[in-house]
């Protein structure tokens, strides 16, 4: 009888067939004595995109056939969820029982992606983690700064209050760039803040299951190298591997190793700005 991941992944197994990886040619057999696969990985994605999230479940189903058994750390579920997550893990036949019991509030996220990656948990037996940093707490940190969400022990591990001038200022231009130029300009440096309060937020709960192995589900934005996740692991003495999941256009030089996938058509998310791009941009971040 197929798993229930298995079932759950049918309908976007057609979409799956479309992506092609650009960085990853199939590996040859690793030779004797050679470094084992990274056990800290990363794994983005274009949140509405069904062929990404197809693309990717393929790789993680890949690793755990091959044996890994990870802990898996999701942005979809925020830290202060993490007791009813894990009292759905337990108590849950399947994936549909876990979103239910967990998130039944958060429409925002396109949860039939979600599902057959929960499943793969629950079929496997492997630990589910809420990794993101909840709206609320984000809004503190825009209003109040780091020590308003996070504990001084963090602010302290990742010398947040001596930030890199180059992380900040690449991370304005995401602010920036993600809401079509059109924030005020006096938001820009506080949501950027709470964006890298995120990141840290997730390379914490990555850090602490990171001897076991442990992946991240997240957008792309999460994952990049150099001012998402990646950098905040390496400065907690990890060696995070990143992969991008991208539609055409996007930045392959921030991650590890980039995977192809075709783009989706959406309405342009600047029109409400009164503003047009030449494509709709992908919710990644």
């Amino acid at each position: 009888m197929p798993s229930r991941a298995a079932l759950l992944l049918l309908p976007v197994l057609a979409a799956g067939a479309l992506t092609s990886c650009v960085h990853a040619p199939a590996p040859a057999p690793a030779p004797q004595g050679a470094v084992d696969p990274p056990e800290v990985l990363l794994l983005g994605e274009v949140h509405d995109s069904a062929p990404g999230h197809a693309a990717r479940l393929e790789r993680l189903q890949a690793r755990l056939a091959a044996d890994w058994r990870p802990a898996i750390a999701m942005e979809q579920f925020d830290r202060e969820q993490q007791g009813a997550l894990d009292a759905a893990m337990r108590d849950c036949a399947d994936a549909a029982c876990v979103i239910a019991r967990v998130a039944p509030g958060k429409s925002g996220w396109h949860w039939d992606h979600y599902a057959p990656v929960i499943a793969l948990a629950l079929d496997y037996d492997l630990p589910l983690y809420a990794a993101n940093l909840s709206r609320a707490d984000a809004a503190k940190v825009v209003r109040d700064g780091f020590g308003a969400a996070l504990s001084p022990a963090m602010i302290a591990r990742y010398h947040l209050d001596t930030l890199p001038p180059a992380l900040v200022a690449a991370q304005e231009t995401e602010v920036r760039d993600s809401h079509c130029g059109q924030l005020p300009e006096t938001m820009v440096g506080p949501m950027a803040r709470a964006q890298i309060a995120r990141d840290v937020v997730m390379a914490q709960a990555l850090a602490e299951h990171a001897s076991t192995g442990a992946v991240l589900l997240a957008g792309n934005g999460h994952v990049r190298r150099d001012i998402g996740v990646p950098y905040w692991l390496r400065q907690a003495g990890l060696a995070p591997f990143a992969v991008g999941f991208l539609e055409p256009g996007g930045s392959a030089e921030a991650f590890d190793e980039v995977v192809s996938i075709p783009e989706v058509e959406r309405p342009d998310p600047c029109a409400a700005f009164g503003k047009t791009t030449s494509s709709g941009s992908p919710a990644g971040t």
